[in-house]
């Protein structure tokens, strides 16, 4: 699920787990923040969206596709966009806002994935991997589902960022989860992430059998300075997220014929 950023936090705290990360509980505030703010509207969706490039026609999965923006930003640049997320309530933010010409599917990263080997050129998976202690089986499913020589482009909360935000800091070189309220609407609600060192998120996609061929530290846009000039500001001289795209590897002989031999696409 796409999400606000809370670069602050609070310290870490206990919290239990049928509260947590329960985006059907605040699904309208959610969505609402998530507009058009400085971190989200003005930094990462146009971030995933630069590295995703050119994707006329491109068949692409939004994991982890919340309320439906990003998705909605795809297919507007021609794209064959499916979304899939664990939040009904989000879903159905996200059918109000794409129509009946898009894909949508209630599912859980964690589990076997709808959709037949393949299926798609590309996977965008914006600020999801982070709710994961294990990113294997998903990154796994994702690699399934995925033709031979697609893409992966996810962004995650930065390793530093989530270090820092706790007191005591936790061992960086271990994979340690995080919590903190968010505010919407006066209503406050718990959440919890996983924040692992950048080698064992790197290790993560090689393991699960992509090659890493980017990744990304952006700036906001420069449209954002004007509205968000104290928060632009800030912004721009720390991190905030970090984004990948891996490339799927051909690693079964067949595929290897079916792409002419070498591996490789062409697109």
């Amino acid at each position: 699920m796409e999400r606000v950023a809370d670069v602050t936090g609070s310290p870490a705290r206990p919290v239990e787990e049928a509260r947590v990360n329960d985006y059907d509980g605040f699904a309208e505030a959610y969505a609402a923040e998530n507009e058009n703010n400085l971190v989200n509207a003005h930094y990462e969706r146009p971030a995933m969206l630069a590295l995703a490039g050119e994707v006329s026609g491109r068949r692409i999965l939004d994991a982890g596709c919340g309320s439906g923006l990003l998705t909605a930003a795809l297919r507007d640049r021609g794209a064959v966009v499916t979304g899939l997320d664990a939040s009904a309530g989000m879903l159905a933010l996200a059918r109000r806002r794409l129509g009946d010409d898009v894909a949508l599917h209630v599912a859980d990263l964690r589990d076997r994935l709808p959709f037949d080997d393949g299926a798609f050129d590309d996977v965008v998976a914006s600020l999801v991997l982070h709710y994961l202690e294990d990113w294997g089986p998903t990154l796994a499913e994702l690699r399934r589902v995925l033709r031979p020589g697609g893409r992966l482009i996810a962004s995650v909360d930065h390793p530093f960022v989530a270090y820092t935000i706790q007191e005591p800091r936790p061992d960086y070189f271990a994979t340690t989860s995080y919590s903190f309220d968010w505010t919407f609407g006066g209503k406050s609600v718990p959440m919890r992430f996983w924040r692992k060192p950048l080698h064992a998120m790197t290790d993560a996609f090689t393991a699960a059998g992509f090659r890493l061929t980017a990744i990304g530290e952006p700036q906001p846009d420069p449209a954002a300075r004007e509205p968000f000039p104290d928060g632009f500001h800030d912004l721009s001289r720390r991190p905030t997220f970090l984004f990948f795209v891996v490339e799927r590897l051909v690693q079964d002989p067949q595929e290897t014929r079916d792409l002419g031999g070498d591996g490789r696409t062409g697109r």
